[in-house]
């Protein structure tokens, strides 16, 4: 357990590129993450973890050497996973990755709903864009994800859902006057553009139509879009499933043609997940419906 407990720090380490933060996540002392790290490199006579006043990062050693450290951790809990089960699944470990929107109004139901069965199982959330999520998939960082689909062809998926991509607008617009907005009219006004990281997902439907909006501003959050749309700043387009509950005084119409994004849920294998993950997999569908 102790060496699982150091490739775990070294992981986290890596990933948040430093001591202080891996310790933080992992409820560990600095002290102690930095010596548990220290003690892997002696045992191993390489150097795992480059420091600097930024941070850490990966040397070359700490990339070869990080994936297959990986699967001895994903190993581990899958040891543990069978352990619980003969137990009765008293204990055990979900890893979800997922955009925010679902994290919101999707996630509180699910887990609500599985507590009542399984009480003692933790979780790790991990929020990201579309293709950081496929990747933690991919990299076993996660054991299941919501996501934009299609996903990469390495995943097995499963559709869960079809979100509208609905116009924000300012309260008293004129656009706010048709019932549905032609995105070459939207492309005339000053644009608050939601993109995070790679994701271009709303500019596609703007070339898709031939035009391209007046971008005036560019975020990644959900809700500062819509505090701006609130205040006269421009408009925008999001989807609908982060609009609910919306505390902006905001008005949403449909796009002229319709759009939509196809949200599923995506694991690495499901011949090969945790029996706590492919329990939790069971609740999905139903907490969404």
């Amino acid at each position: 357990m102790q060496s699982t407990q150091r490739y775990e720090a070294f992981l986290k380490a890596a990933e948040l590129g430093s001591f202080t933060r891996a310790a933080e996540a992992l409820n560990y002392t600095q002290s102690g993450v930095s010596r548990m790290i220290a003690d892997l490199e002696r045992e191993w006579g390489i150097r795992l973890l480059a420091r600097s006043r930024a941070g850490v990062q990966l040397t070359a050693e700490g990339e070869r050497v990080a994936e297959q450290v990986r699967r001895v951790c994903a190993e581990q809990q899958r040891l543990d996973a069978l352990v619980a089960d003969m137990n009765g699944l008293q204990t055990g470990l979900i890893r979800i990755g997922t955009l925010s929107s679902m994290a919101t109004h999707w996630l509180p139901t699910i887990v609500r709903e599985f507590q009542r069965d399984y009480p003692n199982i933790d979780y790790e959330l991990l929020l990201g864009d579309y293709l950081e999520i496929e990747q933690w998939v991919l990299d076993g960082r996660v054991d299941c994800a919501f996501l934009r689909l299609p996903a990469h062809a390495h995943l097995q998926t499963t559709f869960l859902a079809r979100d509208r991509m609905l116009a924000v607008l300012p309260e008293g617009h004129p656009l706010a006057n048709l019932e549905r907005i032609p995105l070459a009219r939207l492309a005339e006004e000053p644009f608050l553009l939601l993109q995070k990281g790679a994701n271009d997902e709303i500019l596609q439907l703007f070339r898709a139509a031939g035009v391209m909006p007046d971008v005036r501003f560019t975020t990644w959050d959900d809700y500062a879009i819509m505090s701006m749309a609130e205040n006269g700043l421009g408009v925008s387009i999001l989807p609908e499933l982060i609009l609910r509950r919306c505390p902006y005084l905001i008005e949403l119409r449909e796009l002229d043609p319709p759009s939509w994004r196809d949200i599923g849920l995506a694991v690495r294998s499901r011949d090969d997940i945790p029996l706590a993950v492919e329990r939790f997999l069971r609740y999905v569908p139903a907490a969404i419906d």
